[in-house]
């Protein structure tokens, strides 16, 4: 699961500011700049088509990167990247360099698997992802794509913690434990058919109980036959008699 490493070509961008800036995206480009490993920063710009490609393939902040700039790599990792605001396309990306065995802060994913076999599911529930992504601190050869978040033995209203995830070997996680990730929410009406179902059951239990007091009643006619036999004490006397 640890994450693969793509290649970029970049080339040198000999100028800073605005004005260099916006030239290189008339030129079809888009400016950057690595950074980082104690060295100085480096001016570069990437072609805006394969870049957007890139960021639209989807993690792209988690993957590393081999830049080619004029025959020599560089290992990154992309940090940030800036989209137009009304074109939605990139204007500018930052890159971290990454010396060897070094170790970053990074944001993961979370992709929550099993939810079909849940049986919160199953009666109706539905998954809730209260946290899209998990802050981790790993070394830059061992990142991982995502983090799993397994629901599939999850009832309605309960949930599923970082506690109950397990991270790959060498990844440690910067949020708190007992952080929720996923919840099963009830679906609309629940509350309402649970507490009827409970007053049913609570309504059919008072009749049950009720029917012992004629039974334990019947008993009473049997314990009054002594007087019936009493009766005929008199008339066995009129034979002695």
């Amino acid at each position: 699961m640890a994450t693969t490493v793509k290649e970029l070509k970049a080339t040198a961008r000999p100028k800073s500011g605005k004005g260099a800036a916006r030239a290189e995206r008339r030129a079809g480009r888009v400016p950057g700049v690595i950074y980082g490993d104690n060295q100085p920063p480096l001016t570069i710009s990437i072609a805006d088509r394969e870049l957007r490609q890139r960021i639209l393939a989807g993690r792209f902040l988690t993957t590393l990167v081999d830049i080619d700039l004029e025959g020599k790599k560089h290992r990154v990792i992309p940090r940030d990247y800036h989209l137009d605001p009304v074109k939605d396309f990139p204007i500018h990306v930052d890159f971290m360099r990454l010396g060897e065995g070094a170790t970053i802060r990074i944001s993961v994913p979370l992709h929550v698997v099993k939810a079909e076999s849940s049986p919160g599911v199953k009666r109706g529930g539905t998954v809730n992802i209260v946290a899209h992504a998990i802050e981790l601190e790993c070394g830059v050869e061992s990142i991982p794509q995502y983090i799993e978040a397994d629901v599939g033995s999850l009832e309605i209203g309960h949930s599923l913690h970082l506690s109950d995830v397990k991270l790959p070997a060498g990844v440690k996680a910067l949020t708190r434990e007992d952080a929720t990730l996923v919840t099963i929410v009830p679906p609309s009406g629940y509350a309402e058919e649970q507490k009827a179902a409970a007053a049913a059951a609570a309504g059919g239990a008072a009749p049950v109980a009720g029917a012992a007091a004629p039974a334990a009643g019947a008993a009473a006619p049997t314990a009054g036959a002594a007087p019936a036999a009493a009766a005929k004490a008199p008339a066995g006397g009129d034979k002695k008699k």
